[in-house]
């Protein structure tokens, strides 16, 4: 006598309400092309969090524990101090010279707090023609806020780098992850766009309280933090490899549909002698291959913006 076949697992339940979007644009690319039939549109956002990372020397009840150091300390730690301060003092202006030479334009993700400590930094990338942006008020994850302190944080921020760059920030972008309530007060606050989302290599628009909101994906990959939080790129050249091959394969794309390609650097990590001339390495490699428009992300998101029609969110 056979046994009776068990009876089917049942199907999972199926969200009715999710706020997650599995389907993107799929074969409906946006009727979008960027300025002088680009293929690709390329951001560079240099990081500035120096001053803005926890340290007990500054008050704070602990010390920043992502870099290279890993020795943690219960005690003010001069050496991780350091290594921050290495990127005000050294690196910014490394990759600062390296992009006037190339004639290019990035985005400066700053903190606040990094911005109110170094106002000299801020000012001097606006008046190369950067984009400065905001990177919440400390480099901390905002998970643990309240609305209200939320509010506060990105009102302060944006005050700071409007005193600093004498204009208010319109792009912002969260470390880690954002809370529910990140992009109604981003829109209550006159902000264009925010890259709190890593799930297309196209922009696309969202309805935030009755407004048209832009967001730019950002990527963690083509990130230079890869050199720290796992050791990916043991050398310059891994990174630059990497980047390039992530730009050959956009620009292969980009013939029918707006690619956008975003480089994520940071001034104690890229700005290290023995990795800049990678990022030398990628814009000349930009260059040679044509196809791209680098840019900063201001000038992506008002692209996206005006040329999509007014009914599309």
């Amino acid at each position: 006598m056979t046994s009776p076949k068990p009876s089917p697992d049942p199907p999972d339940p199926i969200p009715t309400a999710s706020p997650r979007d599995f389907i993107g644009y799929g074969r409906q690319w946006p009727p979008v092309r960027w300025p002088g039939s680009a293929r690709v549109a390329v951001s560079f956002v240099v990081n500035f969090e120096e001053g803005a990372e926890f340290s007990m020397a500054d008050g704070d009840d602990r010390n920043e524990a992502i870099y290279e150091v890993i020795d943690r300390q219960t005690v003010p730690d001069r050496c991780i101090d350091s290594h921050f301060e290495y990127g005000t003092r050294v690196a910014y202006w490394r990759i600062a010279e390296l992009f006037a030479q190339h004639g290019r334009h990035y985005t400066l993700s700053a903190c606040g707090r990094a911005v109110e400590r170094s106002p000299w930094l801020a000012r001097h990338a606006a008046s190369e023609g950067h984009e400065i942006s905001a990177h919440g008020w400390r480099w901390e994850k905002g998970m643990h806020l309240t609305p209200a302190q939320e509010r506060a944080a990105i009102a302060r921020t944006r005050a700071a780098i409007a005193r600093a760059a004498g204009k208010a920030p319109v792009g912002w972008h969260t470390r880690s992850n954002a809370t529910a309530a990140t992009r109604a007060l981003l829109v209550e606050h006159g902000f264009l766009y925010d890259s709190d989302a890593y799930n297309d290599d196209t922009p696309y628009l969202l309805d935030v309280g009755g407004q048209r909101h832009v967001v730019l994906p950002y990527a963690f990959d083509t990130n230079d933090m890869q050199f720290q939080n796992t050791q990916r790129f043991g050398t310059g050249e891994d990174f630059a490899q990497y980047v390039c091959a992530a730009y050959d394969w956009l620009w292969r794309e980009g013939a029918d549909r707006p690619r956008m390609l975003s480089v994520g650097l940071h001034l104690r990590m890229i700005g290290r002698p023995g990795r800049i001339a990678a990022l030398e390495r990628i814009l000349l490699h930009i260059q040679t291959k044509g196809g791209g428009w680098v840019t900063t992300r201001e000038r992506i998101a008002r692209h996206w913006l005006a040329s999509l029609p007014g009914d599309m969110a």
